[in-house]
């Protein structure tokens, strides 16, 4: 009996425990049946995809934080895309590029990033970037202009998604020339603004006379950030390209070349260029200007005065110029140009997961338009026109008409731009000539895009 009782007692047991379990399965299933809201609201860490994005202060940093923007892009676009995690890592535009270089050397480059041509297209070259076509179908290639999209592409491969643009030029503070009642020096009532090199240089004796204070122009040779800005100051001086026309010689190691940079080392000597400039790198060059101490930045667009607005410490008018040229002739302008990219991980879902965010970023309905007016820049689209008001931004849509092929999608140019620097420290300290530092500087750019052609084939 004792043993019929315990045996009873066991199948008890065991039925409630069948009981509780289906009812629990049951529930589940309820759960799972209604759309699977839950999951969608709160995907589980399983089906979650992580990707990282680098980014440079590419964005107006909100309330002086800088990164507070792209978070806010990253809380946007997770109401849309709650099944991706995106981890933000801000760079600096000194350490940036190192920290790059070395993340790719140990295999740990971010799944996304916004960055210029120079960098992308190199990457692109060397098969470390995810093609970005079936982003891209022909009516948005069309609305970009040939030049904008010849950056962003490596034979018929999209690997940056053009984003915004601006011609870099000059810029003037304006306040101060009205302060020493010399306005009428700056060709601020030419409509496009050009002028020779021989009204420039008066400008800048101007300033020494009047405001022996202020710095009259600024240079800067101490590293590769902002080579843009030399770059197209020199070229214009002396109306010389940087590359000839199909990339693959130095071409600024001519003799119209060695006069621009003639002139620099010149005006060096007699106290027009900021003191020291052989060792300033781009940064202390714009802190220079953003502190009313010098009159001229070399390296300016509507996309930088944008960016660089909350760091002026002077109240004054900065004004965009183009660079002068020794006829006054039209200046050839290199443009500005912003894009995303994608990195190739061997992961394809990481890649899928931040093509979705590069076209959040570009092309959402609310936030595309609402992030290109963050940057300061504009569009790489030519029919996205008019997002500003102001005379400096209807200047600068101008301007595009200046806008000339830069060399930085050169077979080579990440090596190349190494070498330039050091030329022109070279001839600002007077160790060299213009025309030994600019030919040894040619020697050695010629063979980087050799190599690079080769190993490129």
């Amino acid at each position: 009996m004792r043993g019929s009782k315990k045996g009873s007692v066991l199948l008890v047991v065991m039925a409630l425990v069948l009981s509780l379990f289906l009812t629990a399965c049951s529930q589940d299933t309820a759960k799972e049946s209604e759309g699977g809201k839950d999951t969608d609201k709160n995907p589980s860490n399983e089906k979650q995809v992580e990707i990282t994005w680098w980014n440079f202060p590419n964005f107006q940093a909100l309330d002086g934080e800088v990164g507070k923007y792209e978070k806010e892009i990253i809380a946007a676009f997770n109401e849309k895309n709650p099944d991706i995690k995106v981890k933000l890592e801000m760079l600096t535009f000194e350490g940036g590029p190192e920290k790059l270089n070395v993340a790719i050397a140990t295999n740990t480059a971010p799944d996304m990033i916004y960055d210029a041509p120079g960098r992308i297209i190199d990457w692109g070259k060397k098969g470390l970037l995810a093609p970005l076509n079936d982003m891209m179908p022909d009516d948005v290639k069309n609305d970009i202009s040939p030049a904008l999209m010849k950056q962003s592409m490596v034979g018929d491969q999209v690997y940056m998604y053009p984003f915004n643009t601006g011609p870099f030029m000059m810029a003037v503070n304006k306040t101060l020339f009205e302060d020493i009642g010399e306005l009428d020096l700056l060709p601020l009532d030419r409509p496009d603004r050009t002028w020779t090199v021989a009204e420039y240089e008066k400008a800048l004796h101007a300033v020494k006379e009047k405001a022996p204070g202020i710095i009259p122009s600024g240079f800067y040779a101490k590293s590769v950030a902002g080579d843009q800005g030399t770059r197209g100051y020199i070229t214009n001086l002396g109306t010389s390209r940087f590359l000839n026309e199909d990339y693959s010689a130095v071409a600024i190691n001519s003799e119209s070349g060695i006069k621009g940079l003639e002139w620099v080392v010149q005006a060096s000597r007699d106290g027009l260029v900021a003191p020291g400039a052989a060792s300033l790198d781009a940064g202390d060059h714009n802190d220079l200007f953003l502190q009313g101490k010098m009159a001229f930045a070399i390296n300016y667009s509507a996309v930088l005065k944008s960016l660089f607005a909350p760091n002026k410490t002077e109240d004054f008018e900065d004004v965009l110029l183009p660079y002068p040229t020794p006829d006054g002739s039209d200046p050839k302008l290199e443009p500005f140009l912003g894009g995303l990219a994608v990195f190739n991980n061997d992961d394809d879902k990481k890649a899928e997961a931040a093509k979705k965010l590069v076209d959040f970023i570009v092309n959402d309905p609310e936030w595309g338009e609402k992030n290109l007016i963050q940057t300061g820049g504009l569009s790489a689209r030519n029919s996205v026109t008019g997002l500003y008001e102001g005379s400096e931004y209807e200047y600068s849509e101008l301007a595009r008409k200046f806008i000339t092929d830069p060399p930085t999608i050169a077979d080579g140019y990440a090596e190349v731009r190494t070498f330039w620097f050091p030329a022109l420290q070279e001839a600002i300290l007077e160790t060299k000539s213009a025309k030994e530092a600019l030919g040894e500087f040619a020697e050695k750019s010629n063979a980087a895009i050799e190599k690079a052609k080769a190993a490129n084939k």
